[in-house]
């Protein structure tokens, strides 16, 4: 039997990914038009002997969440439970302190996964891999491949190329230690808990030396990257599984159109249903466009590649989006055009206003390139990103908005450059 674990922080995490985060929590929010979590229960859902999905976080329970999961369940036939943390314990402490709810019925094995992370989560291949790979006992760790210059932004994995060991492993390495980074998703057996258990111990006998109080809390504060395959790197315990299929972190709000690329692109093979085809009287597609059925488009607008568009969307006439994510409620009124944007709930687009954004795509001339998390200044100027629009933003006819994020309840009276609009 198996479980899987996935762990979706909470509130004072996801700050990138402001304003989109003010109105709805980030693993929640939809990328190649379902929630960003819900790809990570469709992989886990198609596994045999998949009993169970936990979410851990510190998100207060709120009524999204609450159903989103219930939706989750009725769709994919699994028991899905969230777990609150009563404060953020780390990636590693998290799991320890719901240790007993995640060994209830013995499984032999269990995933975790980040939350923030889009993949084609290569579930079954780790699971065989770690079959092939020494005892029951062992830990596998996805990873994939990046560029000299990136890998530093990640965790690095130095592996023994013969038996696929993890080595040596470092989280956010000041100069380079490897080309294989880590991807967020790990698949455990139960021993994992008694190395956890160890830094456990170990951060109590800390405490009670420093004799602080609020000890207690400290000492569950424990992160599997640094605090655990730090000290398992090297031991014949922890080993690398190396996918060469997509893989990006959804850390700002420019990824998540990125992310929404990769996704896009394999519903081809594993949904063609969400995919809008070009049919008569509807909108002229290009490339992969998702389209909810509930969204009212005019036949002359002119979709794609890369656009997802939400619930109840009214877009009118010669309207042209590209490479954006236009979020539900909004509006985009006759012959706007929409680039390399993400258009939030509620908004309206005036007629001929132009809302653009810079992508901010990996180099695709290296195939090892990742996204990079762009700082969201540089030398005192705003970096040229995607355009965002909170939510319920108005952006008069005739207007330019570019490279520049609106937060949520604005009316603009003019046009704005690389401006972050408070």
């Amino acid at each position: 039997m198996l479980k899987a674990v996935i762990l979706i922080g909470g509130p004072q995490k996801g700050t990138r990914f402001r304003p989109l985060s003010f109105e709805v929590p980030k693993p929640l929010f939809p990328v190649a038009g379902v929630p960003m979590l819900q790809h990570h229960i469709e992989a886990c859902s198609k596994l045999p002997n998949m009993k169970e999905i936990l979410l851990i976080g510190f998100y207060q329970p709120n009524e999204e969440l609450n159903r989103f999961l219930s939706c989750a369940q009725q769709d994919f036939k699994i028991s899905i439970r969230y777990l609150q943390e009563y404060a953020a314990l780390g990636t590693g402490g998290g799991i320890y302190h719901f240790r007993d709810q995640i060994l209830s019925g013995s499984p032999e094995a269990f995933f975790v996964m980040n939350a923030d992370v889009c993949s084609e989560f290569p579930l079954p291949e780790m699971l065989d891999f770690q079959k092939e790979h020494g005892d029951a006992y062992s830990f596998v760790i996805l990873g994939t491949t990046a560029n000299r210059k990136q890998s530093l932004n990640y965790g690095c994995i130095v592996e023994n190329e013969q038996t696929d060991e993890v080595l040596h492993y470092v989280e956010k390495p000041s100069t380079f230690v490897s080309d294989i980074i880590n991807c967020g998703i790990y698949l455990f057996t139960p021993e994992i808990f008694q190395h956890i258990g160890t830094v456990f111990q170990k951060n109590q006998q800390d405490m009670l030396l420093e004799e602080q109080s609020n000890g207690w809390h400290r000492a569950e504060v424990i992160r599997l990257e640094q605090d655990i395959f730090t000290a398992l790197a090297g031991q014949g315990k922890l080993y690398v599984y190396k996918t060469d299929r997509f893989w990006s972190q959804i850390k700002s709000a420019g990824s998540a159109i990125y992310a929404s690329r990769l996704y896009l692109n394999q519903y081809h093979t594993t949904h063609p249903e969400r995919l809008a085809t070009n049919r008569e009287g509807g909108p002229k597609t290009r490339g992969h466009v998702y389209i909810h059925p509930t969204a009212n488009i005019d036949p002359t607008a002119v979709l794609g590649p890369n656009v997802s568009i939400g619930t109840g969307v009214t877009i009118g006439a010669g309207v042209r989006v590209r490479e954006s994510i236009i979020l539900h409620g909004a509006t985009l009124q006759d012959h706007s055009c929409v680039l390399n944007s993400i258009v939030g709930w509620g908004s309206t687009i005036g007629k001929w206003a132009r809302v653009e954004g810079t992508p901010s795509d990996p180099n695709p001339n290296d195939p090892y390139a990742k996204i990079d998390s762009e700082t969201l200044f540089r030398d005192g100027k705003l970096t040229p990103s995607i355009t965002i629009l909170g939510c319920n933003v108005n952006i008069p006819s005739e207007v330019i908005i570019l490279n520049s994020i609106v937060l949520p309840h604005k009316d603009l009276n003019r046009s704005f450059k690389n401006q972050i609009i408070l």
